[in-house]
């Protein structure tokens, strides 16, 4: 599905200087995987998810996706980001169906698939609220309908739960774990919570500090709904969180 090879990203601050965000990178993602992305601060994993969906170019190597370069955002993929990016003056449902709008798509058309898609994240009664009147939890979840509402193959999340509360998160996770589980898109996640990475993912990919590498790459082999009480999650949560440790301290 996704294929980054030997992808390398250089960024040029004002005064000049070169800084190598994410070197020599060779990444495989399969159709229908779920993979988190995980790291210490500064080791490229944004850069990363930006380079996969073509916001930024490489400055070596390349990305591909379905067999074809990749040179700019996809119509066939979708981004969340940790900022909610709703537009304040459109209704949620506005928001909801803005890129079915941009595909002109009839418009009962597009309210039909919005609607069903905020009664599947529980925004049905709220469909013409303006963002400002939602907690964030619900901001989010309109985010996600929104991206979702265009049909993609590929779903990228920026670290999409990092700004809710520990209690939005923890739903916010299991409304996504029940999407992906009943449509089974290609999601590449990143987080900075390696227990919300193997919540969530079928695979976790670790990376280094500045500049960023792959250092590790785990298969999840557990079933969902995952239950983090179990010795099995423990297992997984210790020696990604012990490697982690490591590689921050190098």
């Amino acid at each position: 599905m996704i294929e980054v090879q030997r992808v390398s990203k250089v960024f040029h601050t004002e005064k000049g200087q070169r800084v190598l965000a994410v070197n020599d990178i060779q990444l495989e993602i399969d159709h229908q995987e779920f993979v988190c992305l995980v790291g210490p601060s500064g080791s490229g994993k944004s850069t990363l998810l930006r380079l996969m969906e073509g916001l930024i170019e490489p400055t070596e190597g390349q990305v591909r996706v379905l067999g074809e370069p990749v040179r700019g955002p996809r119509s066939d993929a979708a981004m969340v980001f940790q900022e909610y990016s709703l537009m304040p003056w459109r209704t949620v449902l506005d928001n909801v169906t803005f890129g079915l709008e941009l595909r002109q798509v009839k418009r009962a058309e597009q309210k039909k698939q919005a609607m069903a898609l905020l009664q599947r994240f529980g925004l049905q009664d709220f469909s013409q609220c303006l963002p400002y009147e939602l907690s964030g939890g619900m901001k989010q979840r309109a985010a996600i309908a929104r991206a979702l509402a265009v049909s993609p193959k590929i779903l990228y999340m920026d670290e999409p739960f990092g700004a809710l509360d520990a209690y939005t998160r923890y739903q916010m996770q299991q409304d996504l774990i029940d999407y992906w589980v009943a449509d089974k898109r290609t999601i590449v996640f990143v987080t900075h919570s390696v227990e919300e990475a193997v919540f969530l993912a079928t695979r976790v990919i670790l990376m280094s500090p500045h500049p960023g590498e792959i250092v590790a790459d785990y298969a999840i082999d557990l079933p969902y709904p995952r239950n983090r009480w179990c010795d099995k999650f423990g297992a997984h949560f210790k020696e990604i969180l012990q490697r982690l440790d490591e590689v921050s301290r190098q």
